[in-house]
Order: C-alpha cells, then sequence, then structure tokens
C-alpha cells in the first residue's frame, strides 16, 4: 500500500479520536459546570415536621430560580450580602424518613435554562404523647354551631389560597411572646380519652393580657374570632408561609394591614378551644404545620430592613 495512503488514513483515525475526545470532554464540562451549584440547608440535620432554610450559591450568570420540594414549587431570592438565592420551605409532619429531592432550575439574562437536582435525607422525629381535657363542646361542636365552623373553614381555605406570590418576610423569626413553652409541637394529642391529631403549633406560657408581638414583616391574612382558635390573627409572610397566633384577648389589628417584625398584635388570653391561659403559636408553610421553635433558630442571610424615619424629622446634613 502507498506510504502516503496509509498515512493519510492514520491521520483521519486520529483526528476521529482527537474529535470525540473533544466532544466527550465537553460533556463532561457541561454536566460539571452543571453540577456546580452549591447547597446548603438549615437545619442540619431536617426531620419531619421541621421548616428548612435552603442556600444556594450558583455562578453570577443565574438571574432567576425556582426550586420544587416535597412537591411544591416555590421562588428564591437573591442575598446581595452573602451573594446567594435561599427560601424557606419545610418538610411535612407526616414525611417518611428517606431521601428526598431538591429540583432547583435557574435562567440567565439570555433566558438560558439551567438545573440541579440535590438529594437530601430526612431523619424521623418521635413526638411525644400528651393528654389534655377540653369541654365537649369544643370536641363535638353541637348542631346550633355547626353551620359557623363550616363558614370558617371556608374561609380559611380561601384565605390560604390568596397568599402573597413574593416573600415578606426578612431576617430572623422571633419568638412572639417572652415567655416559656409549655406545650410542644407534634405531640400527638390524647383529647378526653381519645387519641386525636399531632399538636399543630407551640403553646407558650401567657397569663391573660400578655403582649403578643409579631413575629416578623408581613400582612394581617386574618384577625377575627374563629369557633376553635378564639380570637385568632394570622400573618401572610409570603410564598405560602403563615404564622398564626391562637386564643387572644384581645386583637390590635385589621385584617389587610402590613406589620413589622415586633409589632403588637394583640394580648393574649383564653378564648376558643383552650385549657387554658397560653398562647397557641403555628407555623404553616403551603398546607404543612411546621415546628414554630425550628423557624426560631434559623438564621437567614441579609440585613434588616431600615425602620422608617418618624414624620417630622430632618434629613442629616452632608
Amino acid at each position: 500500500m502507498d506510504e502516503n495512503l496509509i498515512f493519510r488514513l492514520r491521520l483521519r483515525r486520529l483526528c476521529g479520536w482527537l474529535l470525540f475526545l473533544l466532544v466527550a470532554s465537553s460533556e463532561w464540562l457541561f454536566a460539571a459546570s452543571d453540577r456546580a451549584w452549591s447547597v446548603q440547608y438549615e437545619p442540619k440535620a431536617l426531620v419531619n415536621g421541621s421548616p428548612v432554610l435552603f442556600r444556594v450559591e450558583a455562578s453570577a450568570a443565574v438571574t432567576s430560580l425556582q426550586g420544587t420540594w416535597a412537591e411544591r414549587t416555590f421562588d428564591f431570592r437573591f442575598g446581595p450580602s452573602c451573594k446567594c438565592w435561599f427560601a424557606i420551605a419545610g418538610v411535612d409532619l407526616a414525611t417518611k424518613p428517606g431521601k428526598y429531592t431538591l429540583e432547583l432550575k435557574g435562567s440567565t439574562k439570555d433566558n438560558a435554562a439551567l438545573s440541579q437536582n440535590d438529594e437530601i435525607l430526612v431523619r424521623e422525629k418521635q413526638y411525644p404523647l400528651s393528654t389534655v381535657t377540653i369541654p365537649p363542646a369544643y370536641v363535638q361542636p353541637p348542631p346550633e354551631v355547626q353551620a359557623r365552623v363550616e363558614e370558617e373553614q371556608a374561609l380559611k381555605k380561601k384565605l390560604f389560597g390568596e397568599l402573597a406570590p413574593e416573600a415578606l418576610w426578612a431576617g430572623r423569626f422571633q419568638a412572639p411572646v417572652a415567655t416559656g413553652v409549655s406545650g410542644g409541637f407534634g405531640a400527638v394529642r390524647v383529647v378526653n380519652g381519645v387519641k386525636g391529631n399531632p399538636h399543630q403549633g407551640t403553646d407558650y406560657h401567657a397569663k391573660v393580657g400578655t403582649t403578643v408581638r409579631a413575629s416578623n414583616y408581613g400582612k394581617v391574612l386574618l384577625a377575627r374570632n374563629l369557633y376553635f382558635e378564639g380570637n385568632c390573627v394570622m400573618i401572610d409572610h409570603g410564598q405560602g408561609l403563615v404564622t398564626i397566633y391562637m386564643h387572644l384577648s384581645k386583637i390590635k389589628v385589621q385584617e389587610g394591614q402590613a406589620v413589622a417584625k415586633g409589632q403588637l398584635l394583640g394580648m393574649s388570653g383564653n378564648t376558643g378551644r383552650s385549657t387554658g391561659p397560653h398562647l397557641h403559636f403555628a407555623v404553616r408553610w403551603q398546607g404543612s404545620y411546621l415546628d414554630p421553635r425550628t423557624l426560631l433558630t434559623i438564621i437567614p442571610p441579609g440585613r434588616e430592613p431600615s425602620p422608617p424615619k418618624k414624620a417630622g424629622t430632618k434629613a442629616a446634613k452632608k
């Protein structure tokens, strides 16, 4: 065979191999960059009933980021101080232990789509059993209040479907009262001798008249007397996150009102389905009730909003 022909065949074969390696390496690099997002979450050990702060460090090219967790979708927001994306979500109390997928979808200013999936372990937490005794009318409401109960259930369902799409909260959530806890979240309740549903909030010791304050920024979703909840205030913090303050003696805010963190909401009491004076504080995220005390331990990135200037104050001279 002609030596030139042999040389050309070998050169063609070599070029083919080089092209294959180039394509393969580019695909590997693309896959590596696609997995380059750093995902962190808080608390470090997730359990059933836990709220969770997801924090994602992505490339500067990403201009928006959306997550899907537990079949619920939510938007991340960008924190300039940490140069990261973050959002609050939750693990439903009925979630079984195992690995669950956080699906991330981002886009760039050129509308290029990026995605990444991360497997996150959820452990099982065993919640205690508790026994309470309450008036029978709050276990099985009498016929004369059935219509009221149904109307209030319909109202709450409607309001929970009208939450602000954007996040209204900022910084850490704070306890609504400066007292100790009398009843924990998740405890399986035995009510009047019959096993019932898990406790969906945290009970705080609070004598009648104790000041109750907003746990974070938001908008008053509900502020009225309900049959089971008593005098109740619900704050919409956006993206399906709601805090609930129950059994109040007085309500000091109005529905639709914007509230700041620490703002007075009302006074604690003993109204509705209550075993005595206390504050029932609940956290709800997209239909799931979460452990309020865990939410209080989460430290989101970013600074607190500056308080508004008082009327009549003059700007400082430069």
